[in-house]
């Protein structure tokens, strides 16, 4: 797929994009003078390889999201306003910008991040010491306990709902003996343990996990380990320059086995291009499917998911997979959770409409068909009817198995 990327990258990069006029006072004012609604987006846009090109398209679902929103009467009747900034990817850097916007007098209405969740991890306890609504697409152990964090709604479903819609595609294929390899990221640690647990609780044997520092570049110590224990199938969680090491590593332990990705495999460039530039078609992937949401998966019957597709293209191309277009949804929600408190502005009363099932149906969402927040719970548990299995393929317009790709 052919990616504008200066053009992108640049208007990605404006620090300030506004979709409507701006206004200097805070929330509360802006609301019942009208004023806009105010979104502070964070990205890795200047990140390298995926992490750059998952932050585009995490932006581009937000910015063409509040086009939607705005044609349809914005939130509670406010236009929304979409500031972009790059966080590089650095967690530190992601802390700073958050910091900025609050002290600026603009505190934003609402946060979203582009992940990867080492910035959840240091930016959910400044938005819950200011009282700012949030949806995460990188979750981590505690980002969806309402009762630590509760203004945050994971838009992305958590290493536990991953694991557990995993280990029950493996059981239906028969596997036994399955052992598990995951990064060292706070996603990652997680991930392994879940998948564990997982595979237990469907009665499938476990040959163990093991973990890999994400900043290695070979991780043959770790699969021979897992050889050495007779397993039969591999679980892989990587994203990035790691799955290309891991698979590289497989490759000289010759070691052909079952490999199940989970979405971080999913959202690696790698899968969806050819050799040099990727590992597509190569024996590398030969054995691999990825755990993916059905959006990333070209349907030419799914209307939802087509008109977000011809809403992010209108406003440029879609540098990486849908499995990063998660904050697409997140203006839908709180249009729905505003049309049930009453406000827009008063984040308590939209966190606790976000957790009544009939306003979470009745949203326009089209990244993920179904959400089931609670007041127990901020997951979004789509259930397994919201994932596929897909074998690699190339992308077009950010999803897999489109036959004109």
């Amino acid at each position: 797929m052919r990616i504008r990327s200066s053009a992108l990258t640049a208007a990605l990069a404006v620090t300030a994009l506004a979709l409507t006029g701006c206004s200097g006072a805070g929330a509360d004012d802006a609301d019942a003078a009208g004023g806009p609604y105010r979104v502070l987006v964070t990205g890795g846009i200047s990140g390298q390889g995926a992490l750059a090109a998952n932050a585009q398209t995490s932006v581009l679902a937000a910015k063409a999201s509040a086009e939607a929103v705005n044609r349809a009467g914005g939130v509670g009747g406010r236009q929304v306003e979409i500031t972009v900034v790059d966080d590089a990817g650095d967690a530190t850097t992601a802390v700073s910008k958050l910091r900025e916007a609050i002290a600026s007098g603009k505190k934003p209405d609402l946060f979203l991040n582009s992940g990867p969740s080492t910035i959840t991890t240091a930016t959910l306890p400044i938005l819950a010491q200011n009282k700012i609504l949030s949806f995460n697409i990188g979750p981590t152990e505690d980002s969806a306990n309402p009762e630590k964090y509760p203004l945050n709604f994971d838009l992305a479903s958590g290493p536990a709902e991953n694991a557990e819609t995993i280990a029950r595609y493996i059981k239906e294929k028969g596997y036994q003996s399955v052992g598990v390899v995951h990064g060292s990221s706070a996603y990652g640690e997680v991930f392994g343990q879940a998948m564990e647990d997982a595979l237990g609780g469907e009665g499938v044997s476990s040959t163990g996990s093991e973990e890999y520092d994400t900043a290695a570049l070979d991780m043959t110590a770790q699969l021979q380990s897992l050889k050495n224990r007779g397993t039969q199938a591999l679980v892989v969680d990587a994203y990035g320059a790691p799955l290309g090491y891991l698979l590289a590593s497989l490759q000289r332990l010759d070691w052909n086995i079952p490999l199940v990705g989970n979405t971080s495999v999913a959202g690696t460039s790698l899968v969806s291009k050819a050799a040099p530039e990727g590992v597509l078609g190569t024996p590398a992937t030969a054995n691999l499917v990825m755990h993916v949401l059905s959006s990333t998966v070209h349907d030419a019957n799914d209307a939802a998911v087509n008109t977000m597709v011809e809403n992010m293209k209108a406003m440029g191309d879609i540098p990486s997979t849908l499995i990063l277009a998660d904050n697409y949804d997140a203006l839908p929600l709180v249009v729905a959770a505003a049309n049930k408190a009453g406000s827009s502005s008063d984040p308590e009363a939209l966190a606790e409409a976000l957790e009544n099932q009939e306003v979470l149906d009745s949203a326009q969402t089209a990244f993920s068909p179904s959400y089931h927040f609670s007041a127990d719970s901020h997951a979004s548990k789509p259930g397994d009817e919201a994932y596929k299995f897909v074998p690699p393929s190339p992308l077009l317009n950010g999803q897999y198995g489109n036959p004109s790709a």
